[in-house]
């Protein structure tokens, strides 16, 4: 049963371009501009028009956008919850600006040991994310920990919960590494390691969305009976101000937005490619996280009982339920 067919969240890409070189991620390859306020200050209305409720800035890294702060203060003013993903290299220099404008800030964090984290980002950031933790709790802000699982370093889970989120009060997501295009992420998680995951779902300050190890388990989305609803959940804008279809990861299509977004998402042409979601022949085994995490919550389904004690348990621990009501 379908609980609503309207987007949920839009995936912002203010800009692709990125000050690290993370080994498991492609985006920072690509040339890119910068979105406009003007582009985006319009796009966020039109978001609010189709029913969106979460907006997550994202990249490349979002924070060398110089004007990152304008977009947050624009999405909070239509009352949207806002989302930034961040490496920590440039939080610092920006926290007084952001404070209070994100709702939920994450700062990326793989390993629990300087050489190892800094040598899959392909920079040294590690001191910069443990200065951005300082930095946010001084300012009242409760970043959250995003640590991307991979076969080794599963077994670290325990060390970073310890030494660096229970002593900072810091909620842990735990983010189960996916495989796109051509990118090396490693392969899958064995059952051992999503086991192990599992152990985690209901530990203090973690988040662990057993939607996503279940899928897995199932071999991802099958074309034949789609889990992905990525189209129909999921506003995908690129820096240049076009509309990408079906998703990010696969980008059939770029559709320049022009003056309306409202009316563009609402098209035929746009609404065609939307009802391909999770049908097309690159979709097989998908199970990118940014894009199951929405479609469990639209559709009741044995993923959407798997995804929902760890949703209500983070919107608890943040305390964002009290913007999803009306």
């Amino acid at each position: 049963m379908r609980l609503t067919r309207r987007p949920v969240l839009c995936n912002y890409y203010v800009t692709y371009r990125c000050n690290a070189t993370c080994s498991f991620c492609d985006i920072w390859e690509r040339p890119s501009p910068y979105a406009t306020p003007e582009q985006v200050t319009r796009n966020l209305a039109d978001l609010k028009r189709l029913g969106v409720r979460v907006v997550d800035f994202t990249g490349g890294e979002p924070l060398l956008h110089r004007q990152i702060d304008g977009l947050l203060a624009a999405a909070k003013g239509q009352r949207l919850i806002t989302t930034l993903t961040t490496n920590g290299l440039l939080y610092p220099k920006y926290a007084d600006k952001l404070r209070g404008k994100v709702d939920m800030l994450h700062f990326s964090l793989d390993s629990p040991h300087k050489a190892e984290h800094d040598a899959s980002r392909g920079v040294p950031c590690f001191d910069h994310v443990m200065e951005s933790i300082r930095v946010a709790r001084r300012l009242g802000e409760r970043p959250d920990i995003l640590f991307t699982v991979f076969e080794h370093n599963v077994h670290q889970i325990e060390e970073l919960w310890r030494s660096v989120c229970l002593p900072n009060d810091l909620v842990l997501i735990l983010n189960p590494v996916f495989a796109y295009n051509a990118v090396a992420t490693g392969g899958g998680l064995s059952e051992t390691s999503l086991r192990t995951l599992s152990g985690w779902a209901r530990r203090k300050n973690v988040y662990l969305n057993e939607a996503f190890l279940a899928l897995r388990r199932d071999g991802g989305n099958h074309v034949d009976r789609p889990v992905c609803r990525a189209g129909s959940t999921t506003v995908v804008i690129s820096p240049e101000n076009k509309l990408v279809l079906p998703c990010y990861h696969l980008g059939l299509e770029e559709i320049p937005i022009g003056d309306s977004l409202y009316d563009l998402y609402r098209s035929e042409k746009v609404q065609r490619l939307v009802a391909l979601e999770g049908r097309l022949p690159a979709c097989e085994g998908c199970a990118i996280n940014c894009y199951m995490q929405p479609s469990f919550a639209v559709e009741i389904s044995k993923y959407f009982w798997r995804a929902l004690p760890s949703t209500i348990k983070y919107n608890k621990m943040k305390g964002t339920w009290k913007q999803l009501l009306p």
